[in-house]
């Protein structure tokens, strides 16, 4: 029965998660999202997907890339930009 390293709950189905070398325990995938997902430089939401990188910043979004002065990422490979209309 493991502990989970974020919110100390022991649990007959924890599970572990090797990353960088380091094993982590985790009673649930919401406890390790938080444990190690990356985090958003603008908006600091937690990246669960690839996300998008710059200059070693992490993106959740272009949008948020856009705002932190990264403006050559893109949510989309063809270049098109889906905009809200006012």
């Amino acid at each position: 029965m493991g502990e989970c390293e974020v919110c100390g709950n022991r649990y007959d189905k924890s599970f572990e998660i090797v990353m960088a070398g380091e094993r982590h325990t985790f009673d649930c995938f919401e406890c390790a999202f938080q444990a190690l997902a990356v985090t958003c430089s603008h908006c600091r939401c937690r990246i669960l997907g690839h996300g998008l990188e710059s200059n070693g910043r992490f993106f959740c979004c272009a949008h948020c890339a856009r705002q932190a002065d990264a403006p050559q990422l893109r949510d989309r490979a063809d270049g098109h930009e889906t905009r809200a209309h006012a």
